[in-house]
């Protein structure tokens, strides 16, 4: 998105609380890139507001699921340690209105992921062509339901995670195992969010490969480094330290990012195709593309 002397034209009585508009090559002033952003986030934010108060009225039952995990993996440790002393407590007279604060905005955040994942595409997608926008919708709708599975697989790890880490409570000594409520919760949404965006990946490789920030060629050349990335971003990303959650998030990444990588090739492919037909470069030129020069 490259950046005007003018400034793009607003009609209409209610324009101020639209973005501005681009013209058709994307193009717009600084200034107008900064409201872009404060409209996109203002958007997200009354969306998120909006879900957290309905998400407030249900709070009781946003923090038994919330809680699930956790009672399942005491439960176990308890049946393979009966003389484990493992409890949740909640204190501090605003600890429950805290509580209900943090379970209402976890849930929020995660309701609204279509329209904050939306914003942050509106704001990329003036920098694609025409073509290159159609395909950029495909993805916008992957988006969503990838950051959901990401979601749901942390919630499903999260037993084992528990489990792995209460199964060092040492019962023979007396020892209670006291679990700070917000504090759990605090780790639980770390994550559930961690696992969310992070499987947001392919998407963000696959836009950055449309958009010709990032070629095929590139993504398998760094092939070798990225899945060991992947697998040091699973260790140090999961708060709880235990195998299970980053095998959990490990895996799916580098799954993802291989995915990704065949995605973007046949995109290239393509691309270098339809120019060649189309006389922007020779059989020359295109061959030495093809090898990476």
């Amino acid at each position: 998105m490259s950046a005007d002397v003018g400034s793009p034209k607003r009609e209409g009585r209610f324009a101020r609380f639209r973005p501005p508009r681009f013209d058709e090559n994307g193009s717009m002033t600084l200034w107008d890139h900064l409201r872009e952003i404060r409209y996109r986030l203002v958007v997200s934010a009354v969306a998120i507001v909006v879900l957290f108060i309905v998400a407030f009225i249900f709070y009781p039952q946003i923090v038994e699921l919330i809680l699930r995990p956790y009672s399942l993996a005491a439960d176990v440790v308890r049946t393979q340690n009966p003389g484990a002393n493992i409890q949740v407590v909640n204190s501090g007279v605003a600890a429950p209105m805290l509580l209900a604060l943090k379970s209402a905005g976890l849930a929020a955040i995660i309701a609204a992921c279509p329209v904050w994942i939306y914003q942050l595409w509106a704001f990329i997608v003036p920098g694609l062509l025409t073509k290159e926008k159609r395909v950029a919708r495909l993805f916008l709708l992957s988006a969503i339901p990838l950051f959901i599975a990401g979601v749901v697989v942390g919630y499903l790890i999260l037993p084992k995670a528990f489990e792995f880490m209460l199964g060092f409570t040492v019962a023979d000594a007396g020892v209670a195992n006291l679990q700070d409520l917000n504090d759990f919760l605090a780790l639980e949404m770390q994550m559930l969010l961690v696992f969310g965006i992070s499987f947001l990946l392919p998407v963000v490789l696959v836009m950055m490969n449309l958009m010709g920030v990032v070629k095929a060629k590139a993504l398998a050349k760094a092939r070798p480094i990225a899945i060991f990335g992947c697998f040091v971003f699973g260790a140090v990303a999961t708060p709880s330290g235990d195998p299970f959650s980053m095998l959990a998030l490990s895996l799916p990444l580098t799954i993802m990012y291989l995915v990704s990588e065949v995605i973007c090739s046949r995109h290239d492919a393509r691309l270098l195709k339809e120019q060649l037909r189309n006389g922007e470069i020779t059989l020359a030129e295109a061959e030495a593309r093809e090898r990476g020069e």
